[in-house]
């Protein structure tokens, strides 16, 4: 296995929206084989619970993004107003609120679903847990490909509509997420700054230093 590459890969996976294509069309096999990869991914108890649908339909795109700003248009004015002091993450903000305006012009919408509703307690972990691997799995496979995504959750403050708009049982499917899909405009993404890991990791006890 080609370490180097598999670490570009893993380090270089960013959240994509100003520099998602909105003009290129993506292929469906193209999804296909990333979601191919993306069931390899681990789920709980082998349960394999995972549901995508794939939204390329420039109605139904139209009607997700007016749930979508619905859902985020206040969260993210508020948190430009509280970040207008802070240079790194008002332009995550900018570049957040870029993607509520686009979000409708993508070329796909995936939207990973899972079986059941949520449980609630120790549960819920399990739940997501079978559902989060994949969906990180299908951006990696979309990052080696020239392709990028993000993973955002606006809409879902409307599932219950997206849910009768798309035909999905909500009593039985739970929606998770919904995922952008494009090419990107280049592929020149590097690391992001971070903490350095020893500051964020502990041995044995809280605050403590591993050694």
């Amino acid at each position: 296995m080609d370490t180097e590459t598999v670490d570009h890969l893993l380090t270089t996976t960013r959240s994509v929206r100003k520099r998602l294509d909105l003009d290129r069309p993506v292929e469906r096999e193209v999804i296909l084989d990333c979601l191919r990869l993306a069931i390899q991914a681990p789920t709980g108890s082998n349960q394999q619970g995972w549901r995508f649908l794939v939204v390329t339909d420039p109605q139904i795109k139209a009607k997700l993004g007016e749930l979508y700003r619905a859902g985020g248009e206040e969260y993210l004015r508020a948190g430009m107003e509280a970040a207008s002091d802070d240079t790194g993450q008002r332009r995550v903000m900018d570049s957040a609120w870029h993607l509520l305006e686009v979000i409708d012009q993508v070329p796909a919408m995936l939207i990973p679903c899972h079986r059941g509703r949520p449980p609630e307690g120790i549960a819920a972990a399990g739940y997501y847990g079978s559902i989060l691997p994949a969906v990180w799995s299908f951006m990696l496979a979309l990052r080696s490909r020239g392709l990028g995504s993000a993973w955002t959750t606006f809409h879902l403050a409307y599932e219950r509509e997206a849910a009768e708009l798309l035909d999905i049982p909500y009593e039985r499917v739970t929606q998770t997420a919904l995922l952008p899909v494009a090419y990107t405009v280049g592929t020149d993404f590097k690391p992001a700054p971070r903490r350095p890991v020893e500051e964020i990791t502990y041995g044995d006890r809280w605050r403590a230093p591993l050694l």
